[in-house]
């Protein structure tokens, strides 16, 4: 019977200690490349299958990441999901979700009672009322690694992967102000959110560059929904001097504006402009299709990833902030015109 070989024939062979070839196969930080590639090709070749339930006893470390999000049925959130899933794969993880359906007292729950244990580390998109930090830190003060994506707690010393929430919302109203609009309206999201408040500055901004007037009462904030931007668009429509082109906080408001400008006979793009944010799949449903900035959410899933697995790799990782850059996307609910 064949003899099954093991990580000491591997040491032997390469004249390495056991040890190091453990941490060559779990891929850990303080192997140089040159010996893990030796000490991977030969495990290949000589088909060598590590225990994986041993290497985990053995190194702590169970490859599982957990991840924190508020929705799982959003376009945005399940596509950062696919991109987390596909470098998780890629290194040798799993993902455990978490969905705290944008409660923030079920995040607290969640977060207070979730095993540690059992996982490797942490990646969270906060709720929208998440203004107290304890849970977090509380985790972090257990030695959990944690990446923050998206909605980020900005008071906290820790890595954060974003879009630009500033820069796309500057792009988006200077578009509309670059096709004559000028009365713009902002439908936000909850005041309390941090990327709210940089999609609210990148809005200011862009007005104020143009020298055009910042009217308290075209701003209104909500929640994210369809709903919300229907009854935003229906208050701004009552007010004596009308706005002639809304930015809205996402897609799904900007579907809802364009559903009550139409209800309400007015030419979305002709007579009011419309800008959302996200690049939903939804844009190009409805009629006529939404400009919009896209937000490079396959990315942020990526790279929060790959990020978080080096604070896992090595505890003195530094934390950094990764921005990533959006992309307007140019269609028909915004029309040029001479005249306005």
């Amino acid at each position: 019977m064949k003899q099954q070989v093991g990580i000491k024939d591997i040491a032997r062979i390469l004249n390495i200690s056991v040890s190091t070839v453990s941490r060559a196969l779990r891929d850990a930080y303080d192997v140089s490349p040159e010996t893990r590639k030796k000490v991977t090709a030969l495990a290949e070749e000589l088909n060598f299958t590590p225990n994986k339930n041993a290497a985990a006893l053995a190194s702590g470390s169970t490859k599982n990441i957990g991840v924190v999000i508020p929705f799982i049925t959003n376009y945005y959130f399940s596509t950062v999901i696919s991109g987390i899933q596909e470098e998780a794969y890629n290194k040798g993880y799993n993902i455990i979700l978490f969905v705290t359906n944008d409660d923030v007292d079920r995040e607290k729950i969640l977060l207070k009672n979730i095993a540690t244990t059992s996982l490797d580390g942490l990646l969270i998109s906060i709720s929208s009322n998440s203004d107290m930090q304890d849970h977090f830190e509380q985790l972090m003060q257990r030695g959990l690694p944690i990446v923050f994506f998206d909605r980020v707690p900005h008071e906290i010393h820790a890595s954060k992967v974003m879009q630009s929430d500033f820069d796309g919302s500057f792009m988006a109203t200077n578009h509309l102000i670059e096709k004559g609009y000028q009365k713009i309206a902002h439908i936000a999201g909850p005041k309390e959110l941090n990327f709210t408040q940089e999609r609210l500055k990148g809005y200011l901004a862009a007005l104020e560059k143009a020298k055009l007037p910042q009217k308290e009462e075209y701003i209104i904030f909500s929640g994210f929904s369809q709903g919300h931007g229907y009854t935003d668009t229906l208050a701004l429509l009552s007010l004596t001097d009308a706005p002639d082109a809304i930015f809205a906080v996402n897609d799904r408001k900007a579907v809802g504006a364009i559903q009550a400008l139409k209800a309400n006979n007015i030419q979305v793009g002709v007579d009011v402009g419309v800008v959302g944010f996200t690049n939903d799949p939804i844009a190009t449903v409805i009629e006529p299709n939404l400009t919009t900035v896209e937000e490079p959410a396959f990315e942020i899933g990526q790279q929060s990833c790959n990020l978080l697995i080096k604070h896992i790799k090595n505890k003195d990782h530094e934390p950094r902030d990764i921005v990533l850059p959006g992309k307007l996307i140019v269609r028909q609910s915004v029309v040029f015109s001479e005249n306005k």
